[in-house]
């Protein structure tokens, strides 16, 4: 079936046999010499498809239904098309299928509808590819984002191709206005809208970043530190607690080691190795970058792991909290 240059055609997979001998019926959608397979759900016998009348012959009850339920959705691929026409918009054959199953197109998708896909994926992947902490980010981001179009622009979601500089600084006063926010963390914010709008440019879902001329705000970013003399005083200050003694040892451990506290509290005897110098190294992988990363272990910090010797314990927090961290005969590599 044909409609200007629409072509619908019902085909067989005569490769694809079931244990009842039937075979799946696809539907395919030709659109500006772009095709798009679409499984129909039906199953018929190969020797009762005719694929020149489109049909399934000879007549039977069996058969009838499926040759409606073809009639039905041939007139659904039409009516998606013809909407699609009537929008005078550009839309190319995975439009039509979208618009055919019930989504939205793509010219037509919202932002909020791409940041829940994108948090869908990345939930699947937690454990595997990304840390809990990290899906967390996402779906606080969402909140976010659902917070600020319902209080700035009074809608559940605004859609991609209504995108403009405004929604980004719309956004910072909104932060600024709403959650005092600081401006590293609007950056932040404004970074991850950014990425997924520029993931979904790839997807067709945009021609162009409507943020490109957009110029983050600079801001004055104040390094703290402590001082050596500073670091001493922490070292030998007496606590009357030995909760805020095991505190200050493990921020101690991370101040010498340069560890973050995801890494100290995850470090295990595996990760203590002899190095090329004969002395004891860290060797791990770094959770935020997924690089692997080597440091030395000082005098300090081997004071602080041999004060919380405990066989029982696994990683060196459960240690600070009540086995014994030596290092292995492994050979370090550079």
């Amino acid at each position: 079936m044909a409609n200007n240059s629409l072509t619908i055609l019902f085909v067989i997979s005569a490769s694809r046999v079931n244990k009842k001998g039937l075979v799946p019926i696809i539907c395919r959608i030709t659109y500006l010499k772009r095709r798009k397979p679409i499984s129909t759900g039906l199953f018929i016998n190969p020797n009762y498809w005719n694929s020149k009348k489109q049909k399934a012959l000879p007549s039977s009850e069996e058969n009838d239904f499926i040759n409606t339920q073809l009639s039905l959705i041939s007139q659904k691929i039409n009516k998606a098309f013809l909407m699609l026409q009537v929008q005078e918009m550009e839309f190319d054959v995975d439009d039509i299928y979208l618009l055919y199953t019930g989504e939205s197109t793509k010219k037509n998708k919202s932002f909020l509808e791409l940041l829940e896909r994108h948090n869908s994926k990345i939930e699947k992947l937690v454990g595997t590819e990304y840390a809990p902490r990290y899906y967390q980010k996402w779906k606080g981001m969402h909140l976010l984002m659902k917070d600020f179009i319902r209080k700035t622009y009074k809608k559940s979601d605004v859609l991609l191709s209504n995108l403009s500089i405004k929604f980004l600084d719309d956004l910072d006063f909104y932060m600024k206005s709403e959650k005092q926010h600081k401006q590293v963390t609007i950056n932040k914010c404004i970074q991850r809208v950014r990425q997924i709008i520029k993931l979904y440019i790839s997807e067709g879902c945009l021609e162009k970043d409507p943020f490109i001329l957009y110029k983050a705000k600079r801001y004055k970013k104040e390094v703290v530190y402590l001082t050596h003399e500073e670091l001493q005083l922490v070292e030998t200050h007496i606590f009357s607690q030995r909760r805020l003694e095991q505190v200050r040892d493990m921020f101690v451990f991370c101040c010498y080691t340069g560890l973050a506290y995801a890494e100290m509290s995850s470090l295990k005897q595996e990760h203590l190795i002899t190095g090329f110098d004969g002395k004891t190294w860290i060797s791990m992988y770094r959770k935020k970058t997924g690089k692997n990363f080597s440091v030395p272990v000082l005098d300090k910090p081997m004071q602080i792991i041999r004060k919380y010797r405990n066989p029982c314990r696994k990683t060196l927090y459960q240690q600070f909290q009540t086995k014994s961290l030596t290092p292995t005969s492994k050979k370090y590599v550079i």
